[in-house]
C-alpha cells in the first residue's frame, strides 16, 4: 500500500462492488456500484469511483461532495429551479444540504470526494 491511497485508470476498473439501488426513485430503478479509494475514520470522509444507471430520483446531499464526472450524461435540477447539465469531463461541487432531482440519461461514472 502507498502512503496515499490511489486508483489508476478509473474508467477501466472492473470488479465493482454492488451498492444497491437509489432509495428515493421517482422513475425507473437506478443501480449503483463502485469502488472505494479511501474511507476515513468513523466514515467522516470518503472517496472513490461511483457508477449509476439511468433513472430519476430525489437527491439530498448530506455532506459536501466534489465530483469529477468521467462518462455519461445527467441533469441535476436544484429545488430553486437551477438546471445543471452533466456531461463527460464535468467537475462539480455539491454543498451540504443541496436538494433537488437527478435524472441520469446515460450511465454515469464519476470519481468523488465526500467530507
Amino acid at each position: 500500500m502507498t502512503s496515499a491511497p490511489l486508483m489508476y485508470k478509473p474508467l477501466e476498473q472492473e470488479n465493482l462492488v454492488d451498492w444497491g439501488t437509489i432509495p428515493t426513485m421517482i422513475e425507473g430503478v437506478s443501480h449503483v456500484s463502485g469502488k472505494l479509494i479511501h474511507k476515513g475514520p468513523n466514515g467522516e470522509s470518503e472517496c472513490g469511483l461511483w457508477v449509476c444507471t439511468p433513472g430519476k430520483w430525489e437527491c439530498h446531499v448530506t455532506r459536501d461532495e466534489f465530483c469529477h464526472f468521467l462518462e455519461g450524461r445527467s441533469t441535476y435540477v436544484h429545488e430553486s429551479g437551477e438546471v445543471i447539465e452533466i456531461t463527460p469531463d464535468t467537475a462539480a461541487f455539491f454543498p451540504k444540504d443541496w436538494k433537488g432531482v437527478c435524472t441520469v440519461h446515460e450511465t454515469i461514472k464519476k470519481v468523488y470526494m465526500i467530507r
